[in-house]
């Protein structure tokens, strides 16, 4: 303030000093530094709208997902008092509002004048912009919900995914237990089920109406969800056992612990197991009705939103035919590369597919079916995390502080699950990251294909990138959150080609083996997500191209496709997105030449956090004029 009033004063005493010969030249110079002045406050004034309206959003959209704030351990200043004891509203009219306000919020984020920011901050204005675009969803499809991973995705009840799913995972896994106070929140939540079930099933039949339902194909294993959820006696259900198990680790006397148990199975026996209930005869008497069509263009308008889909999942503007040949492309490149490590290893005869289901079924690469099979299968996974650890300083500038641990994906929810996800550690550190790997049939999971999936769950894909995404406390809740898939997916398809480069499949053909497997897993589902939604394939069809391109074990397979349909375009990000990391950083090497540093790089794509691919190229590319520097 005192520096404002000084600069006219000062100017004024030289005007008056100067003769009139060199008057026009000081006055000039005056109008120059009050203009000067008054553009950096102008500037300040529209930097401080901008960190406003984020703060403001942030809070609302905290406000609206309690259970995401549940996940990741935020003050209750932020999402409200006594959050932990409430859900999302997934009624029509508490979507609605969840998605008006977002969309309200993006407008007002992008409409702020960014002259004189930094491109750090212009950078910083477009991606929480984009970030509330995602959770404003797709206006013209009347029906789904907005998921704080995925975004708008078009049916709120499926086999894989959804707040009834999701919901009891969170509580589970990460809603903290180590009070009186935080035992009586969760038994309080419990309590509130009907309210979470009422706003899903009104969701749920109001997309009905509109002639939104999931694909008929999709019933059974939706339906089978709910048995099994339904299927335990109540006290070893896992909404308590994991209670019980958080409750013993805390000093609550035995007496106390006894008494909130009571309480929590009371809970689950009177209102989760009759919501629950109804959910499934819900499913039952209503699937006759449901579409025949095995993709989202069965649904009304649903070719546009799979263009939505395509465009914020697999953060791409090319169309979905150009997709399919991209994949169809790339699958004949990798099964090149596979049939030449299939022939040096005496595995010459058939399709690369039928070669991989050969040696899929050999004994020395099966784990027993049997509890201590899991168990050796578990502690392989944890020293190929602890191998690949030992080497990442060569390859990685700035490392995580938070741990990752090993878990198997529990058994209710396995049948429809994918091969393996990962979950994020706390906001403080204090939870680790988890690495849950689906052991339902151990015949799906070979040893040869472990280390990939490891290196993209675990080390160095998505623990590296959202621990170190969440360390960053100077962007915001928002961004240390934020969903961009094809980043996401890509970082952690891309991590699988750099632990080649680690020497991680050094004198292990069978391993590359699997890399390569899972690469060509990845442009498959180019072909056929593409191919339900677009082309029009039918589940038989896909699983059929699957099953025979790859050599995945069924099991892997069905519930790979059957994932594509009840979550269209999520599968694109994975491949486009790596792709886009691996031409980048091409890019860059033969920029720089001997100036490149890999470990540069990778903090380059990481410590921002994840963004659009759009804004990691504009990065690289000021990167490259900078000389990397």
């Amino acid at each position: 303030m005192i520096k404002r009033l000084l600069i006219p004063l000062t100017l004024s005493a030289l005007v008056g000093a100067c003769s009139s010969s060199d008057e026009r030249g000081v006055m000039s110079t005056q109008a120059s530094s009050v203009n000067q002045a008054k553009n950096a406050l102008s500037s300040q004034a529209k930097k401080a709208q901008l960190q406003t309206l984020v703060e403001q959003y942030t809070k609302q959209f905290l406000h609206h997902e309690p259970l995401l704030s549940t996940a990741i351990g935020v003050p209750e200043s932020l999402a409200g008092e006594g959050y932990n004891t409430r859900f999302p509203d997934f009624s029509p009219m508490g979507m609605r509002a969840l998605q008006d306000d977002m969309n309200t919020a993006a407008l007002a984020v992008a409409k702020v004048n960014n002259q004189g920011f930094s491109q750090d901050e212009k950078r910083h204005q477009q991606i929480v912009a984009d970030i509330l675009g995602y959770y404003a969803g797709f206006s013209e499809f009347h029906g789904g919900y907005i998921d704080t991973w995925a975004g708008h995705l078009p049916y709120i009840i499926n086999q894989l995914s959804g707040p009834l799913i999701d919901v009891p995972k969170v509580m589970q896994v990460q809603q903290p237990v180590s009070s009186v106070a935080q035992a009586e929140e969760y038994i309080a939540r419990l309590a509130h089920f009907d309210f979470l079930v009422a706003g899903v099933i009104d969701k749920y039949k109001t997309d009905k109406l509109n002639g939104v339902q999931l694909p008929k194909k999709l019933y059974p294993k939706t339906i089978t969800y709910f048995d099994n959820f339904l299927a335990s006696p109540v006290a070893e259900h896992a909404l308590v056992t994991s209670f019980m198990k958080k409750l013993a680790q805390t000093d609550i006397s035995q007496s106390e612990q006894n008494a909130l148990i009571e309480k929590a199975q009371e809970a689950v026996k009177n209102v989760v197991y009759p919501a629950y209930q109804t959910v499934r005869d819900t499913l039952q008497a209503t699937q006759a009705h449901a579409p025949t069509g095995d993709g989202v263009w069965a649904q009304p308008n649903g070719d546009a939103m799979y263009l939505h889909e395509v465009r914020y999942l697999g953060d791409s503007s090319m169309t979905p035919d150009d997709i399919h040949q991209l994949g169809l492309d790339e699958v004949a490149r990798i099964s090149g590369e596979m049939d030449a490590i299939l022939r040096a290893q005496g595995y010459d005869e058939g399709t690369v597919g039928e070669r991989m289901v050969m040696l899929a079924q050999q004994p020395e690469f099966l784990y027993q079916d049997s509890d201590e099979g899991r168990a050796q299968l578990l502690k392989a996974l944890n020293d190929q995390i602890a191998g690949i650890m030992a080497k990442t300083d060569m390859y990685y500038g700035t490392l995580p502080t938070q741990k990752v641990e090993v878990k198997r994906i529990p058994k209710v929810t396995e049948a429809g699950e994918a091969g393996g996800y990962y979950s994020q550690p706390s906001l403080d550190g204090e939870r680790p990251g988890i690495f849950w790997i689906n052991l339902r049939d151990m015949s799906a999971v070979p040893s040869f294909s472990l280390k990939t999936l490891t290196y993209h769950e675990a080390v160095p894909g998505h623990h590296f990138q959202i621990a170190l995404n969440m360390a960053q406390q100077d962007i915001g809740l928002l961004r240390q959150n934020a969903p961009f898939n094809a980043y996401v997916e890509g970082w952690a398809l891309y991590s699988e080609l750099v632990a080649k480069e680690m020497g991680m499949y050094q004198d292990d053909p069978f391993g590359d083996l699997g890399r390569l497997q899972a690469e060509l897993y990845r442009a498959v589902r180019l072909v056929v997500d593409t191919g339900l939604h677009r082309k029009k394939w039918t589940r038989e069809q896909a699983i059929e191209y699957f099953h025979d391109t790859t050599g995945t074990g069924m099991t892997d397979v069905i519930a790979e496709v059957e994932r594509y349909m009840a979550l269209p375009g999520q599968a694109l990000g994975y491949k486009l997105g790596m792709l886009q990391f691996v031409e980048l950083r091409r890019m860059a090497e033969q920029e720089l030449g001997s100036e490149f540093d890999l470990k540069r790089f990778h903090d380059l794509l990481l410590l921002p956090g994840a963004r659009p691919m759009s804004v990691v190229r504009r990065d690289v590319k000021r990167w490259i004029a900078n000389n990397g520097a």
